[in-house]
């Protein structure tokens, strides 16, 4: 049997002296004592002959002072995007459930019992104007006859039926308008109602996202109206 000579406590018991940190170069930025001390390392070994300009001096701690204060700045302001993007997914979360208003021609039906509503916009007074609903491979499904119409946003409301009152089954269908101005035929530009069925926040500063029925996602600052 070998026997082992006991020399007293492990030597990693004791305390050990705290070791300086290394810097791993990650911290590059100069920070104001940094500049003074260089600011005095200057004063200390300047010519005699040709004193270190007093102007100079100033604008060289005018123009530090500066820069300092614009990197706090960023980084409050980076802090204060930060906190408006979680406010406005805060206040976004409260859409879930409602209706807003989007520009563009796609309405989605969800199912049957369900529409779909929006808005024509015009600025102009139209005559003839007629609203048709089409699939998305382009064939005509029901057309309204809606006359004349003041300038204005001009409501719309599509049941979901075809033009024999079949209901259609859920999906994407697109919302043309075309009537007449000034005597020239004219397409009118829309904007539909869509559900919102959850929302989240994007990266890169993309702010807040409404992901909607139909499998769709529009950013927060599309929506043109809430509340169908």
């Amino acid at each position: 049997m070998e026997l082992t000579k006991n020399t007293g406590l492990d030597p990693n018991l004791y305390l050990q002296p705290e070791g300086k940190p290394i810097d791993d170069g990650s911290n590059q930025r100069l920070t104001q004592e940094d500049f003074f001390a260089l600011l005095t390392e200057q004063l200390a070994n300047q010519d005699p002959t040709k004193p270190v300009d007093n102007d100079q001096m100033v604008s060289q701690m005018t123009s530090f002072s500066i820069s300092e204060g614009i990197d706090e700045l960023n980084v409050q302001f980076e802090g204060f995007a930060s906190s408006m993007t979680s406010n406005q997914a805060l206040q976004a979360s409260s859409l879930i459930g409602q209706d807003v208003l989007l520009p563009g021609n796609v309405g989605y039906l969800s199912g049957a019992e369900q529409n779909v509503s929006g808005v024509v916009i015009t600025d102009k007074s139209t005559q003839d104007l007629q609203i048709t609903i089409e699939s998305e491979i382009g064939e005509i499904l029901r057309t309204f006859d809606v006359g004349t119409q003041p300038a204005g946003n001009i409501e719309f409301n599509w049941d979901g039926k075809d033009a024999n009152g079949n209901p259609l089954p859920p999906g994407n269908y697109i919302i043309k308008a075309q009537g007449s101005q000034f005597g020239e035929s004219t397409t009118l530009p829309t904007a539909v109602n869509r559900h919102v069925d959850s929302v989240s926040l994007a990266g890169n500063n993309q702010g807040v996202i409404l992901n909607l029925d139909g499998e769709t996602s529009v950013n927060l600052s599309e929506v043109i109206q809430i509340g169908g």
